[in-house]
Formats: structure tokens, sequence, C-alpha cells
């Protein structure tokens, strides 16, 4: 039997409000809990993850000290997506001796799973805030009504804003996100088996929901690149 205290996180007081996200990550939470396992108490938060000094977060750490109860989250990015964040959180639950768990993910335990999966995490955080900019430049030009004149965006601007629509357009949102993992690590010169396998432990899945192989890395790489 093990103690929990689950942590709940969205990035808006519209989410927070309406119950968005809440819902999915406490079904998250609920399945992954045994039996005989104890929810001690639960903390939403209404902040963005990448405010490092969450008041909540804090009360909920505290919990976990008092009661000897492990932190639980649904996704590892409801705690953070920024990697000392993540590591010096885990190292002061650790000298607690209690720790947390990640409820999708339940076997991540050990430092090197940790560092994929949030640097990863980290990485496609990056991305996601590239396409957004890249999409607000390129709403603006058609709002202002300028949109045939190219000098409007700067190339770097029209060059993101081409790429998230090229992407967009040519590949499903499981697809995508696969692609943003496998270039990262492609460009560290990562071996399509090893991408598929790591894609597979971090819950990565194909556009059809299956497990990736090394032959369906490859094929996204291509598909993507020059």
């Amino acid at each position: 039997m093990s103690q929990f205290v689950a942590y709940y996180r969205v990035s808006t007081k519209h989410q927070g409000k309406d119950g968005n996200g809440i819902k999915a990550q406490r079904a998250s939470v609920e399945h992954f809990l045994k039996d005989k396992d104890t929810l001690l108490d639960s903390f939403t938060e209404v902040e963005s993850g990448t405010n490092g000094n969450r008041a909540v977060l804090k009360e909920a750490v505290s919990k976990c000290k008092a009661e000897g109860a492990k932190l639980l989250v649904a996704k590892l990015d409801r705690l953070s997506r920024n990697v000392k964040f993540l590591f010096t959180l885990k190292d002061e639950l650790d000298e607690a001796g209690v720790g947390f768990t990640i409820a999708n993910m339940p076997e991540a335990k050990n430092t090197m799973i940790l560092g994929v999966m949030v640097s990863m995490a980290e990485h496609e955080a990056e991305l996601i805030s590239e396409r957004t900019k890249a999409g607000i430049a390129q709403s603006e030009v058609y709002k202002s009504g300028n949109w045939g004149n190219k000098q409007n965006l700067t190339a770097e601007a029209r060059a993101k804003a081409h790429k998230a629509v090229k992407r967009n357009a040519r590949t499903d949102e499981n697809t995508l996100k696969a692609f943003d993992a496998i270039q990262w690590r492609r460009k560290e010169g990562t071996s399509y088996e090893a991408i598929a396998k790591d894609l597979n432990t971090l819950n990565y899945r194909t556009r059809k929901g299956k497990k990736f192989h090394g032959s369906q890395v490859r094929r996204i790489w291509l598909r993507f690149t020059p």
C-alpha cells in the first residue's frame, strides 16, 4: 500500500474555472491508483509551468513531507518542462524520503529516463513556442491587410510560419510530436532504432496509435527533412 498527494496544474484561469485539463489529469491519477493505495490530499494550481515559484506546489510538497507520501502527477509536464527545476524538486523529495510518481509513466524512476523525458519535454516546449510565435506573426500580417507583401515578415518569421503550416498540413498531432523528438535525437547522431525505443518508452505513438519501429522513425525523418 502506498500513500500519495496529487498535484494538478493548468496554465490559465479559464482552464481552472471550467475544468479543462483538470478532468483528464484526475482521470489519469484515478486510473493509476490501486485498491490499497491512499490518496491523502490533492492540490490544484492555475499557473504557468515556466514559473518556478509555485505556492500551491510548495504546499503539496510540504504535505508529502509531513505525511511521508509520494507526490503524484498525471504527466511530467504538469510539474515542469525545465530540467533544472525538475531535478531540484526530485532531489528535495528524495532527501525527504518520499519522491514523486508520474501516473502515465510510473516506470520512469531512474535519473537517466527522467533526464531524457524532461529534455524532450523542454525541447518540445521550445518548438511549440516557435510555432506559436510564427503563427501570431503570420496572423498579424493577414489582419493588417498587407499579407501579400513579403517584407511584412522577417525572413526568420516567414521560415517558421511556413514550416509550421507545412507540418500541420502534412501530418497529425502524434506524428508532429514524434518528429520534434526525432529531429533532436538525429542531430545527436542517434540511430532510428534507438530513437524508436526511446519514443516507445516515453509513450509516444504513431498516427494509428501503435508503437514505433525504426523504419517508421526513418520515414518521418525523411518526410520532413530536405
